[in-house]
């Protein structure tokens, strides 16, 4: 696996130090990787208040990926073209394939219908 890429799912996770979560970072900074976190996922979990103070932390130590209007337009493509699929879900899925990532995630069975068998999906 090249990298690891947190959706919102894996943040929520580590939040509540779920144990599963945890041991995949674990490994992660094991292997001296940086996860990485899109910033849409981010949006999409951020509160702004002081509940915000683990996921603060982690953020520390992963790379926040910004959208841009290329990646914001595959990920609309990939949208389109699997029934159901988000746009997060979907921006997430780009930046993923882009990279080889494994992705730990709360939602496996959406994952794998937008990135398909040759991903690593790590349930969390």
């Amino acid at each position: 696996m090249a990298g690891l890429t947190l959706d919102a799912g894996a943040l929520i996770a580590y939040e509540r130090a779920a144990p599963e979560i945890l041991h995949v970072l674990r490994r992660a900074f094991n292997a001296n990787m940086t996860p990485t976190v899109p910033a849409v996922v981010l949006a999409e979990v951020w509160r702004g208040d002081r509940k915000d103070a683990r996921v603060a932390q982690l953020l520390k130590s992963c790379v926040v990926e910004s959208l841009d209007a290329s990646r914001a337009q595959a990920a609309g493509g990939l949208r389109r073209s699997v029934a159901g699929a988000g746009a997060v879900d979907a921006c997430v899925a780009i930046g993923v394939r882009e990279r080889g990532d494994a992705i730990a995630t709360s939602d496996p069975d959406d994952m794998r219908r937008l990135l398909g068998s040759r991903v690593t999906i790590l349930p969390v």
